[in-house]
């Protein structure tokens, strides 16, 4: 699974409604082999079963019960959307094609959806989730308007715009939440855990272990992060996630998140956009409706 998308949450819904594969399928308006294809791919890419198959019913594993709650959420979050859309046709706004890097779109996306739905009752939101390189393709050739990415992309037909910095969280299996957290420079000489060729938090990861051109000893390439936490959990080694993935990633994990002590590792979250683009002044705006959402994700997690 190269990303978590959005039709995977959809049908993730849809089984654990109905218990039945069949149901499901004819609910979302698919075949059932193509959805039970879907629900493979998510579970192979999350590391676990979501979904216990009996011979006449489908039940939710522990796992399943968290990711479908989360889930529902993000899917709620986008009807509603979606409904004010198609109930405000007449009021301003318009179709918004949005690019969302799998490391950002579960963790941001549910109260930036409810935001953009109160600021811009009108706007037809459409939710495009996948890696940066594909994001810059399809922002390049008008597929999408915008994009929330890791900065620098670089681009020179782009324009970036800095929203807010976070911080890389060191995760180790519980019994050694006790121990030293070691310097990033340390890291390599550990069994560090990253995602998958493509994804640029595996760039950054490897830049903050020093180890520059993806140059690392052999180990475990996980398509998630999810899968990298629930990896750390077994004691297989050590991971690196954004300071937004903790509270989701590390619930129910027998995992520490710990934060460096000194030389704080970061990355800078970014919205980029043509600079052609007609929207140009109303994605500044929008810009500031994604900060505004960020400082209230945090704060939510922070008070929690």
């Amino acid at each position: 699974m190269s990303s978590l998308t959005l039709k995977q949450l959809r049908y993730v819904d849809a089984l654990a409604r109905h218990g039945h594969f069949g149901q499901a399928a004819e609910a979302c308006a698919v075949t059932q082999p193509a959805l039970s294809m879907q629900i493979r791919e998510l579970e192979a890419g999350l590391g676990g079963r979501l979904f216990e198959r009996g011979a006449r019913q489908v039940r939710l594993t522990g796992l399943g019960e968290e990711i479908a709650a989360r889930a529902r959420d993000i899917l709620r979050a986008v009807d509603e959307l979606e409904e004010v859309a198609r109930t405000r046709r007449d009021g301003p706004g318009g179709r918004l094609r949005l690019g969302v890097i799998p490391t950002i779109a579960p963790y941001l996306l549910p109260r930036l959806i409810r935001d953009l739905a109160a600021r811009y009752p009108g706007v037809d939101l459409q939710v495009r989730e996948t890696q940066t390189e594909r994001l810059i393709g399809e922002l390049l050739d008008g597929r999408l308007d915008t994009a929330l990415v890791a900065l620098p992309v670089s681009e020179p037909a782009l324009d970036e715009v800095a929203l807010f910095s976070e911080g890389f969280v060191l995760v180790r299996p519980e019994a050694d939440a006790h121990r030293p957290v070691p310097a990033p420079a340390a890291l390599p000489d550990m069994q560090l855990l990253l995602l998958e060729e493509g994804h640029c938090f595996r760039d950054q990861a490897l830049e903050v272990c020093g180890l520059r051109g993806g140059a690392r000893r052999a180990g475990f390439d996980g398509s998630s992060l999810s899968t990298l936490v629930q990896m750390v959990g077994a004691g297989i080694g050590v991971t690196l996630i954004p300071e937004m993935a903790v509270a989701v990633e590390t619930r129910g994990a027998e995992v520490t998140a710990q934060r460096f002590a000194a030389g704080r590792p970061a990355r800078t979250v970014g919205m980029i956009w043509r600079h052609s683009s007609p929207l140009a002044a109303d994605l500044r705006d929008l810009a500031e409706v994604v900060r505004q959402s960020a400082e209230a994700m945090y704060d939510a997690a922070r008070s929690g």
